[in-house]
């Protein structure tokens, strides 16, 4: 079993084949995908998809995530926080998130947007604190203010650095503060050399998979479209949950394990992260 811990399946790419996509994925193996939202216009929907799935044995599992996302700043509502707060009493979230901070983008880098999204973050925190919930952190460019900001709220209940992009220190520093560091398509490129040395250079609970579909599609499905049409210049590939494997593989080929005793560690590392043993009841 695979464990997609970061999969954007009810993002608007994925309306028009949203359950062939969902079915590609549980044929290649992924049992299971947790939903991070990230704006809350989209929360009901997301919700909605994530109860579908009792009704379809041939979709992975999927777990719902409530945030609101740094990128997303300008889309946020005054009253948002208040939303978030009333929705995490729903037993269904597995996670605060996805959450964070962002100085890749240089709008949100200016004085008034920063203090803006540290603000954000770090209310989103206290309400993770309160309600005893993991968060999943977004985090460009900003692994010192990140860390700082779980050391100044006291978060205590771990969760995952989604996406992450950092140095060996730098993953070193947030497996300190009891967070688990998501790894995937970009891992795959050959030209990633400072994630393959975080890769094999930390211990292995220290990982978990993820995808961020429709995003970070892996190096190997990047030239060709779903639809079998050649990539063009400037075109997208649009990732998806099916291509989880080819991001164990590459993790397997730089460890030089076994896929399948990596796909039970990481399987078991995401379950740890989101405090989802008696949920899955699996552990």
């Amino acid at each position: 079993m695979l464990f997609d811990s970061h999969c954007h399946i009810d993002a608007p790419e994925f309306d028009a084949d949203r359950d062939d996509v969902l079915r590609s994925a549980r044929s290649e193996g992924v049992s299971h995908i947790v939903v991070p939202a990230y704006v809350a216009e989209r929360w009901p929907s997301l919700l909605a998809l994530c109860q579908r799935q009792a009704h379809h044995n041939d979709w992975p599992c999927l777990l719902p995530a409530l945030g609101l996302h740094p990128v997303y700043l300008s889309q946020h509502q005054d009253d948002d926080l208040q939303r978030l707060s009333a929705a995490l009493k729903q037993s269904a979230v597995v996670a605060v998130g996805e959450i964070g901070l962002d100085k890749f983008l240089p709008e949100l880098s200016q004085p008034v947007h920063w203090a803006k999204q540290v603000a954000l973050f770090e209310a989103q925190l206290h309400l993770a604190r309160d309600s005893n919930l993991p968060v999943i952190i977004h985090a460009r460019r900003c692994h010192a203010d990140i860390c700082r900001a779980l050391k100044r709220v006291g978060h205590r209940h771990g969760g995952i650095v989604h996406a992450f992009s950092g140095s060996v220190e730098e993953a070193r520093q947030y497996r300190a503060l009891g967070m688990h560091l998501g790894l995937g398509g970009p891992l795959t490129w050959p030209q990633a050399k400072r994630l393959h040395a975080v890769a094999t250079q930390l211990p292995l609970d220290s990982f978990v998979l993820e995808t961020d579909a429709p995003d970070l599609i892996p190096y190997g499905h990047s030239y060709v479209h779903g639809d079998g049409r050649a990539r063009q210049p400037g075109e997208r590939v649009r990732n998806s949950p099916a291509f989880l494997p080819s991001v164990l593989t590459v993790f397997a080929q730089l460890r030089g394990l076994p896929e399948a005793e990596l796909a039970a560690q990481f399987f078991s590392n995401t379950v740890t992260a989101l405090h989802l043993q008696a949920r899955l009841n699996l552990m």
